[in-house]
């Protein structure tokens, strides 16, 4: 049996040769569902007579995770000479959710069961540390063992799989809001266990003891404790690859987009619940760092958070050729941007920054300058449209970087137009990429990525970077482009913004509806 790392690596390594495969073909298989597909009804009449399938995955920790078709029950039903291929594929998407919830569970169980629960491990923690450590886990865990059984019955009143996206909606709705809790602990819990580490050299012993254990199959204590927020967001990945394989306007569609919305619900506010944490720590600190040398802005707000930070230089003024040898063209001035705000700084002793400039972020603009040689290089103009003075200021800014000077430019103005469109203008093409290797945010403005991952590229600069539109949630931000393969095939591309499309297709049915009450 695999434990949910190996099954998620497996299934996303696999995921991404598909697509490197469809990508090489000239004239790719279509995906859409084929109109001679058999109906549930059909479906189900078909095999109504066979024996379920005993698949028992939650209470036989060791059976191998095949695919629905490799199944003994199914082979011997004759049903796969009946199910049109795009059923088949159907019934191996849903039978693939099932499947990694009882290896997610099979890992859970792993983390209570083999370090949670070991008695050395009780000894050396306080009670208030373990529970930071360990936060609700049973919950979640329990939460799992329900879920996996509801599956299970599921898959084992019929071989051909009727659904499973309406026990998804069920649960997310009921059950699901302990994963809001244990992820939204996150921050505190990788600060106890990195000082626990630190601190206590005989946890650091024991967590090394119990890594070594055969059953973690090498798996570092991290890599489990990090499980609940992994799968929260994979299952809502596993819903959407549903959604792309059932019959459109179907009641299995209808189901699907209700899961898939719900689950989205949760996934924000897991995310949310991270963010808002590290965000009151980041915002109070940066407070104590500035000083006013203008009119004082009350930095902390519950609605605000910082986007990007970091040293530019502000050139002086024109100067003739004699200046630019006796006198710098550049000083060095520090930008803290946020949601709704830019505070513009000069840094002075320690470790403080004087604030001599602010504007609303709303009222930024910003102009590239190009063509201007190479002392102008990576150079971009600074509108400030109402600054602390309440009047306009411009500022000319280099960058250390074409990248750095892009990212400046894209977070300062956010709706200027990039390099490639966003695929929300519903372009029949867009330069696209899929990602080879997992990436984690560096800088706020940076989007974090894993195995499989597919997105737009908005822009992308001469030195190694990309900005782009994550497909499956619409999240933007930077990243190398090592991390990457584009996707050359046009066909694949507009497969994948299609699917895309129809997954999201709720979601801007409500946006229209609230951009039509707002109108009225």
């Amino acid at each position: 049996g695999l434990l949910y790392q190996e099954y998620r690596d497996k299934s996303t390594r696999e995921e991404i040769e598909t697509r490197r495969l469809q990508d090489s073909q000239t004239d790719p298989e279509e995906t859409s569902p084929s109109e001679e597909t058999p109906s549930e009804a059909e479906s189900t009449s078909t095999t109504e007579n066979k024996a379920p399938p005993q698949i028992n995955l939650l209470r036989n920790s060791n059976s191998r995770f095949n695919l629905w078709q490799d199944l003994p029950e199914v082979q011997s039903s004759g049903v796969l000479s009946i199910l049109q291929p795009d059923e088949i594929k159907l019934q191996e998407a849903m039978f693939e959710l099932v499947t990694s919830e009882a290896s997610y569970y099979k890992s859970l169980n792993l983390l209570v069961s083999h370090f949670m629960e070991n008695e050395q491990l009780k000894k050396i923690l306080h009670q208030s540390e373990a529970h930071i450590l360990f936060s609700n886990v049973l919950d979640v865990m329990a939460v799992s063992e329900r879920f996996l059984l509801d599956l299970e019955q599921r898959v084992e009143e019929n071989i051909v799989i009727s659904d499973v996206c309406d026990i998804v909606y069920q649960h997310t709705v009921n059950h699901f809001s302990v994963y809001i809790t244990y992820v939204s602990n996150q921050t505190y819990q990788e600060r106890a266990y990195k000082q626990l580490l630190q601190d206590k050299p005989a946890f650091r012993d024991v967590i090394s003891q119990l890594e070594r254990d055969p059953k973690c199959k090498g798996l570092s204590f991290s890599s489990f404790l990090i499980l609940p927020f992994q799968r929260i967001t994979r299952l809502k990945l596993l819903v959407q690859n549903i959604l792309k394989k059932v019959e459109e306007k179907s009641d299995r569609e209808s189901t699907a987009l209700d899961a898939h919305k719900e689950l989205e619900t949760v996934v924000k506010a897991c995310n949310e619940g991270v963010r808002k944490m590290s965000r009151t720590e980041q915002m109070i600190s940066i407070q104590k760092k500035l000083e006013f040398k203008i009119k004082s802005v009350p930095i902390i707000s519950h609605s605000r958070w910082l986007l990007k930070q970091g040293e530019l230089q502000q050139m002086n003024g024109p100067k003739t050729s004699r200046t630019l040898r006796t006198k710098k063209l550049f000083r060095e001035i520090y930008l803290f941007l946020f949601n709704d705000l830019l505070v513009i700084c000069r840094q002075i002793p320690g470790d403080k920054y004087q604030v001599f400039d602010s504007a609303p972020r709303g009222l930024l603009r910003v102009e590239e300058l190009e063509d201007q040689g190479q002392s102008l290089a990576n150079v971009f103009i600074l509108r400030l449209l109402e600054n602390a003075d309440d009047r306009e200021a411009s500022y000319m800014l280099k960058a250390s970087s074409q990248s750095e000077m892009k990212r400046w430019m894209i977070s300062l103005a956010p709706n200027r137009r990039t390099k490639f469109v966003s695929f929300t203008s519903r372009l029949v093409d867009c330069p696209q990429i899929q990602c080879v290797h997992p990436y984690v945010a560096q800088q706020p403005d940076e989007l974090s990525l894993e195995l499989a991952d597919v997105l737009n590229i908005l822009d992308k600069t001469d030195d190694g970077w990309i900005f782009g539109e994550r497909l499956h949630d619409q999240e933007r931000g930077w990243f190398p482009s090592s991390m990457g393969e584009e996707i050359l095939n046009p066909k694949i591309r507009a497969q994948n913004l299609k699917e895309c499309f129809r997954v999201h297709k709720s979601d801007d049915s409500q946006r229209r509806k609230l951009g039509s009450r707002n109108r009225q």
